[in-house]
């Protein structure tokens, strides 16, 4: 059994999905194991990771439209705003999605399905960097 750690940083330049699959599947690769289980963890409060559809982008322009409605920005239920008026909002997407996402890793790469690509889901405005930490056990 091998434990690998690596972490991967996914600059974004406002609200929606941006894609960093073969990043991982270029380390996990490399990383030579074969079997076992990939974790992913995103390292902030007001993005997320999901495991979503890679072929039509208007599946990710759906999801970001659809938590806008659900999670306005402006709302005076709000009373955190430090950060700006997205900085609320921001949190309450995240708390609603994914943090970490789990994956099984057979034959040297991420199973996952013909049109799933893993995305991080950024829900503040304005630029960010941010960071993804990559565990990976097996053998």
């Amino acid at each position: 059994m091998r434990q690998c750690f690596h972490e991967i940083t996914v600059p974004t330049r406002g609200k929606g999905l941006y894609a960093f699959t073969p990043g991982v599947r270029e380390w996990v690769r490399a990383s030579g194991v074969r079997q076992g289980l990939l974790t992913l963890y995103i390292r902030h409060t007001s993005a997320s990771l999901l495991i979503q559809e890679n072929y039509d982008p208007t599946v990710q322009a759906d999801l970001e439209r659809f938590l806008s409605r659900l999670v306005p920005e402006g709302d005076p239920l709000y009373e955190h705003v430090l950060e700006g008026a997205d900085d609320m909002p921001a949190h309450v997407r995240a708390a609603l999605t994914q943090t970490q996402l789990a994956i099984p890793v057979t034959d040297g790469a991420p199973l996952l399905g013909t049109w799933q690509g893993i995305y991080v889901f950024e829900h503040r405005r304005a630029p960010q960097t941010r960071s993804v930490v990559l565990h990976l056990m097996g053998e």
